[in-house]
């Protein structure tokens, strides 16, 4: 069986977590394939709202098992703490959640080193969510990164405080006022070891090459979002691994001919956390109206996400990135009401008018050139069926179906998982 794909295609905070929730009823396999706690998943439903961060989206269904792949970092505090927030919902996460032996693992330093880095750039700080992140696939592509696996060998601990070590003699050469009590971390990262090592390690490229073969059905999961890739994002104001599809391969050693198909999610409109360009940003009371109605606030760090217009040609660059098949089009409800709607077409860029994403789309550069839309009054949040939509709203999704020749799958009208029309 191939390996569907969910990523999803803006700066991150896309709804993906809904979309895999909604989803995995279809699917035996949840597999997170790259990413950390940086990522915050949000589900909704039966009046709760939950959000995951390291654990795949699929652990509150009882028949789905959950992977977390080798391309993912994890945080054993953080993550322990995320089991915790389980515990209430009785669910079986034992033998429902495993975690793959070549994750490399977050130490308390590598949060330490992200804070001083950050600290040591002054104004030109790239929004880190100072989690450790950065710093651990530094350690894993310098070849110094302590892994899961390393957790079952006997002298795991005299290479953590080789590498621990290494690190505070690093947060002295930031010469940054960041004040610490590593005891005091450490303390709370050992007991936490003790949590992550009570659940199953795997070789996970094994496991799901048998999974596969035994016609078991597996959906990868993203985090973040294709404009925060590495190599594809808008550098440096990117994440630390590939949030394309091409990171699914890597981050769970699934070939790449084994992906079928490519579910890309995206909102009604486009926001950011943090530092970066953002053509489409809006400045004014109707970007201020779309953050409080969208309750744009980030699942994790709490900060509020920058908000504006649909950017088409970023859009169809991610989309053209990762070979997405099947699109979903999340919070359109918050666009009722606007009464007029605007969708960046091109840019015009140094001068001359382009449609596809160059190598800077910093403001001094480039201008988007916009078509206008007429908006819609009416409440979506209600709506149970795609007949109920009125015109306005059928005319936004044909004329994204028409540009980016792929068909719009489903279409969100609210967080709650009922809140799901297919098309």
């Amino acid at each position: 069986m191939a390996v569907d794909l969910l990523l999803g295609l803006q700066w991150g905070d896309e709804g993906k977590g809904k979309i895999v929730d909604v989803l995995t009823a279809n699917y035996n396999i949840i597999a997170r394939f790259q990413g950390g706690p940086n990522a915050g998943h949000t589900l909704e439903f039966d009046g709760i709202k939950h959000v995951l961060r390291t654990i795949p989206s699929g652990i509150f269904h009882d028949e789905s098992i959950n992977v977390i792949g080798n391309g993912v970092v994890i945080d054993p505090v953080v993550f322990a703490k995320e089991l915790e927030g389980l515990d209430q919902f009785n669910l079986d996460y034992k033998t429902k959640l495993i975690i793959s032996r070549k994750a490399h693992v977050i130490l308390p330093t590598h949060r330490l080193l992200d804070a001083a880095s950050e600290a040591s750039k002054g104004k030109a700080k790239i929004g880190s969510t100072l989690k450790g992140i950065g710093p651990t696939y530094m350690d894993k592509t310098g070849r110094n990164g302590i892994r899961v696996g390393d957790l079952e060998l006997s002298d795991w601990k005299e290479k953590y405080r080789a590498l621990a070590n290494k690190h505070e003699a690093m947060i002295a050469f930031y010469n940054v006022d960041v004040q610490y009590d590593l005891e005091e971390m450490e303390a709370e990262f050992f007991e936490s070891i003790k949590v992550l090592k009570s659940l199953q390690f795997i070789d996970s490229e094994e496991y799901l090459y048998q999974a596969q073969k035994a016609g078991k059905t597996i959906l990868a999961e993203g985090a973040q979002g294709s404009l925060l890739d590495i190599d594809f994002g808008t550098y440096p104001f990117v994440t630390s691994s590939n949030t394309t599809a091409a990171g699914a391969c890597t981050g769970l050693g699934v070939a790449p001919n084994q992906i079928g198909d490519v579910y890309g999610i995206f909102k009604a409109y486009t926001t950011r956390v943090g530092s970066g360009p953002f053509p489409t940003e809006l400045f004014d009371k109707v970007g201020e109206d779309m953050a409080i109605i969208g309750n744009e606030v980030g699942a994790v760090t709490g900060r509020a996400r920058r908000c504006g217009w649909l950017d088409l040609v970023a859009l169809k660059y991610a989309c053209q990135v990762n070979g997405v098949t099947k699109l979903m089009m999340m919070k359109g409800d918050v666009l009722s009401g606007f009464k007029t709607l605007k969708i960046c077409t091109a840019y015009k860029y140094k001068g001359e008018t382009i449609t596809h994403f160059p190598y800077n789309v910093e403001p001094e550069n480039l201008e988007p050139i916009y078509t206008d839309f007429k908006g819609w009054k009416e409440d979506l949040t209600q709506m149970t069926d795609k007949s109920q939509f009125p015109k306005e709203l059928n005319d936004y999704i044909a004329f994204l179906e028409k540009e980016l020749e792929i068909p719009i799958h489903v279409v969100s009208v609210g967080p709650d998982r009922k809140q799901t029309i297919y098309m």
